[in-house]
C-alpha cells in the first residue's frame, strides 16, 4: 500500500475533455463536499478575468442541509407568487411539493457581488463557469440554479445566507458528487460571421 506521500496524483482530464465533458448535473448522492474540495474550486472561479481586474466576487458555501431545505421552499414559494407569466412546464415542477430546487446536492455555492459595482454578472459569471468547470475535472457535479436567484436577493434570502448589504446573489452553484453524468447533448454549429 502507498502512503500519501509516494501515492501517484490522480489522472487530471485533458482541458478539452473538461469543456466537452461538464453538464449540470440534478442527481447527487448525499455524500459531504470536502472542505479542501470547495476551496479548490472557488479558488479556481478567482482565477477568472474580471472587468478591470476588480475581483469583485464574493463566495458563501451553504452546507447545513436544513437550510437548503427552507431555502429551496421559500424560493419556490416566492417564484411561484412572483412569476405570473412562467412557462407551464416550470410552474408545474415548482408546484410539485417533492421538487428541491437544489436537487439534493450537498452543498451550495453562492457568488455575490457589489451590486453597485460595473460588470457584476460578467464577472460573476466568469467566476462561476471557472468553478463548474474545475469541480467536474475532480469528478464533482454542479449546476447553476436560476430559480434561487430572485430570492436570494430578496431582504429574507439575503438573511438566510448572511448576504452583507450592498451585496447581490448572481451565480448560486450547487456542488456534490453526482448520482451519474447526464449524457452530453449535440451542440448546434456556431454561426459564424467573418469580416475582415
Amino acid at each position: 500500500m502507498l502512503d500519501a506521500a509516494t501515492r501517484p496524483e490522480p489522472a487530471v482530464p485533458d482541458f478539452s475533455d473538461v469543456l466537452r465533458g461538464r453538464r449540470s448535473v440534478r442527481q447527487y448522492l448525499s455524500v459531504p463536499v470536502p472542505r479542501r474540495a470547495i476551496e479548490a474550486f472557488i479558488e479556481a472561479a478567482t482565477l477568472a478575468p474580471s472587468a478591470m481586474n476588480e475581483q469583485p466576487w464574493h463566495f458563501t458555501v451553504v452546507t447545513d442541509r436544513a437550510l437548503l431545505d427552507s431555502m429551496s421552499q421559500c424560493a419556490k414559494v416566492h417564484m411561484l407568487s412572483r412569476n405570473r407569466a412562467m412557462p407551464g412546464r416550470m410552474r408545474d415542477l415548482l408546484q410539485e411539493e417533492s421538487f428541491h430546487i437544489f436537487y439534493g446536492a450537498p452543498a451550495l455555492v453562492v457568488i455575490s457581488a457589489p451590486e453597485a459595482a460595473a460588470w457584476t454578472t460578467e464577472d460573476c459569471a466568469l467566476a462561476a463557469e471557472n468553478l463548474m468547470l474545475a469541480a467536474y475535472a475532480r469528478g464533482y457535479g454542479t449546476c447553476w440554479i436560476g430559480f434561487a436567484q430572485e430570492w436570494l436577493n430578496t431582504k429574507e434570502g439575503a438573511a438566510a445566507i448572511d448576504l452583507p448589504p450592498g451585496m447581490r446573489a448572481v451565480a448560486p452553484i450547487i456542488v456534490g458528487k453526482p448520482k451519474e453524468f447526464p449524457q452530453a447533448v449535440a451542440r448546434r454549429e456556431p454561426a459564424i460571421r467573418w469580416i475582415g
